[in-house]
């Protein structure tokens, strides 16, 4: 193990040891009170009937807990907690479960505070499940696994900074806004984690090509329809143009995928020449071709798949309550199907996009040596 090595693993370390005490002790952040949860008791149970006489309970827990911030910390407050057992929306707390809750102001001077809990504090688990990803990423890709954490960070950031210019300046075009946060998220995610290299030229190229091409298709198809068979009820109280903040949405979503293929595309093609630097052409368009048909189907189910999962809980309770196929389809997947179509188009329009400008960086590079 090199010196560099052993700091960076030495800062790492030093990070999820730091994080780990600081999101245990960071009770004096939060502006709202915190309790944890030091004894319970199920009080009693009734049982309740849904609509198709299907059974449930609903147990009252009686909770005590400490008061972790604020003017009251140190002090016990009293809970009630109601919860079904299908536990759909609310749950069932045990010792040591940490919990925002509201504390009843007529009880203030006592020293047995009452209140209702508003909601938990989640953090701790956020934070394992962060590092989780963290340590796998970097196991598998070590630099670039680094780089692409990175990167995620940075996106993320734009994204919400962008975000933030669209709430602040309504008359902006969020479609604008996303276009260029597009742009930036792509070349900087691609030069981060592969570098300044041909490669990288031609997979930025194609993934701004493609994903760009996708939406004025989308955007035509969907105007020259008038939109017919979209179901906005999910967005329309957002009090914005909301068939503008579909498209951003489409517009970003598809991205992801776009620039998964371009990447593929553009690694396969250079890799084949850095081992054959003799191979022709038409050579690497047959074997480009090939490469992209294997990942065509897989990368337009990922974003089927992805998009449809969401709508799984919505879907069940329309059949639930007997609701006509078709109806229920229409009202639930009319979106998700249309952002899964658009990404898929921009899939396979990535595909000869990215074959080709690759193939012209390679000759560049040939025409160089």
């Amino acid at each position: 193990m090199t010196y560099k090595q052993l700091f960076l693993y030495t800062i790492l370390a030093l990070c999820f040891v730091t994080s780990v005490i600081f999101v245990n002790h960071n009770y004096s952040f939060y502006d709202r009170p915190i309790a944890e949860v030091i004894k319970t008791n199920l009080e009693d149970t009734k049982e309740m009937s849904d609509l198709h006489d299907n059974k449930d309970h609903l147990f009252t827990q009686q909770i005590i807990a400490e008061i972790k911030n604020g003017a009251e910390k140190g002090k016990l407050i009293h809970l009630t907690n109601e919860y079904s057992s299908s536990k759909a929306y609310d749950q069932e707390y045990h010792v040591g479960s940490e919990v925002f809750v509201s504390i009843d102001t007529s009880t203030e001077e006592t020293k047995e505070l009452t209140g209702d809990i508003k909601d938990v504090k989640r953090d701790k688990y956020v934070l394992i499940v962060a590092w989780i990803f963290i340590f796998i990423l970097l196991l598998v890709g070590k630099k670039q696994g680094l780089f692409s954490i990175i990167s995620l960070v940075v996106n993320a950031l734009l994204l919400s900074y962008a975000l933030d210019i669209y709430l602040h300046n309504p008359d902006k075009s969020l479609l604008v806004i996303c276009s260029i946060s597009v742009i930036l998220f792509t070349v900087i995610s691609l030069l981060l984690v592969n570098g300044f290299n041909e490669k990288t030229y031609a997979a930025i190229v194609a993934t701004l090509l493609g994903t760009f091409i996708s939406l004025l298709i989308t955007y035509l198809v969907i105007s020259l329809t008038s939109g017919k068979g979209l179901h906005y009820e999910e967005i329309q109280f957002i009090t914005r143009p909301y068939k503008m903040v579909f498209m951003a949405g489409l517009f970003i979503g598809s991205l992801g995928a776009v620039m998964d293929v371009a990447i593929t595309m553009s690694s396969s093609i250079f890799s084949l020449y850095e081992k054959n630097n003799n191979i022709s052409v038409k050579a690497l368009k047959n074997s480009g071709m090939e490469i992209g048909k294997d990942i065509m189907g897989t990368m337009t189910n990922i974003l089927f798949f992805a998009y449809i999962s969401g709508s799984i809980p919505m879907l069940i309770l329309y059949f639930k309550n007997a609701s006509p196929l078709g109806f229920t389809l229409s009202m639930n997947l009319s979106l998700e199907l249309a952002r899964a179509l658009a990404g898929g188009i921009g899939i396979v329009l990535t595909i000869p996009i990215g074959l080709y400008i690759s193939i012209f960086f390679v000759n560049r590079k040939k025409a160089r040596q």
